[in-house]
């Protein structure tokens, strides 16, 4: 049998370049390898967005598109609204006692996030104890792998944790040996040369972008701020520019190019304007048909909300074997 994986995505607007080589891509090149499980996690993405449900609920449609668009396939991968399942906060309820607040603390992700979005002592309970939220995620569906970006490690950890947790009190019922299996690639900068690409920065190219929008957000790109000409040696380490080639020059075939390009910037054999023309082309062959597929899934939204209500039921069923199991190893008081 195949080995089941959980991934997902917090419904807060279009995905873009970033999502996809983190995490789309790898999920593509994966569902036919594991049984996986896709979950949109918006029951989650509301404990720093209560204030702005709509967003949310738009946002659904969003990502659902872009799932379709990169090529999961819902024939063999249940995508479902995590709102609708209504296991998974019951089993938050039986998991939250198992940790201290201390240890969720404990998650830098959190922290981070805390710090970023100025929430101080005001950060609401439910986005602090959304690390339990996602080990109830998991475990509902009994996965033994997580894909996602690098942020998920310290939550798997925790999820190992709370499933020991679990089962040394209550006798064996989850999966304990959760691995994490990380893209190919891993992650890629802003446009800005910012660490971390993200929405509310600005510093994004969409996979719904359009021609004319992907060539004016890479002719803006950060490349070597010490460069000056374009027979000036430049860096290509760290540079934006060649990140971005790295992460799609195998998928689009151009390894020899990139190589020679980089060799010829370190010289100053090359300009700023001929290397982003080469990115531009790239990034165009890859947005191109995902966009195409993202247009004519907006044509038929029917057959997208059918998807989304077909994968929701199936997770439903399998997060209802698992708590027929939770309820009964803890034993609660039955009326019937």
């Amino acid at each position: 049998m195949k080995k089941r994986l959980i991934a997902g995505d917090r419904p807060t607007g279009k995905l873009h370049i970033g999502h996809y080589v983190g995490t789309l891509r790898p999920r593509v090149e994966l569902q036919n390898s594991y049984e996986t499980f896709v979950l949109v996690a918006d029951a989650q993405a509301l404990t720093d967005n209560f204030d702005n449900p709509t967003k949310l609920k738009d946002s659904v449609t969003e990502i659902m598109l872009d799932y379709l668009a990169v090529g999961i396939n819902p024939e063999i991968v249940p995508i479902g609204l995590q709102s609708a399942i209504i296991q998974i906060p019951e089993l938050t309820s039986y998991l939250a006692n198992l940790v201290s607040f201390s240890r969720v603390m404990l998650n830098p992700t959190v922290k981070d996030e805390i710090k970023q979005k100025d929430m101080g002592n005001e950060a609401p309970f439910g986005f602090v104890a959304y690390p339990v939220s996602q080990a109830a995620d998991i475990l509902i569906v009994n996965a033994e792998y997580v894909s996602g970006g690098d942020d998920q490690v310290p939550m798997i950890e925790l999820t190992r944790q709370i499933a020991r947790r679990f089962n040394n009190i209550y006798g064996h019922v989850f999966c304990t040996e959760i691995e994490y299996i990380k893209g190919t690639f891993g992650s890629l900068p802003g446009t800005d040369g910012a660490a971390k690409m993200g929405k509310s920065l600005g510093n994004v190219i969409y996979l719904s972008d359009s021609n004319d929008s992907i060539r004016e957000k890479v002719k803006k790109m950060y490349t070597d701020p010490n460069r000056l000409r374009a027979n000036d040696p430049g860096t290509v380490e760290g540079n934006p520019v060649f990140t971005y080639l790295d992460a799609f020059q195998e998928q689009c075939g151009t390894q020899i190019l990139v190589d020679e390009l980089k060799e010829r910037y370190r010289k100053g054999g090359v300009g700023d304007v001929e290397v982003k023309k080469h990115l531009t082309e790239i990034l165009i062959n890859v947005i191109e048909p995902i966009r195409t597929k993202r247009e004519e899934l907006q044509n038929n939204m029917d057959y997208v909300k059918a998807v989304l209500k077909q994968g929701t039921a199936n997770w439903q069923n399998q997060a209802e074997i698992t708590m027929q199991k939770v309820r009964n190893a803890v034993g609660l008081y039955s009326i019937d």
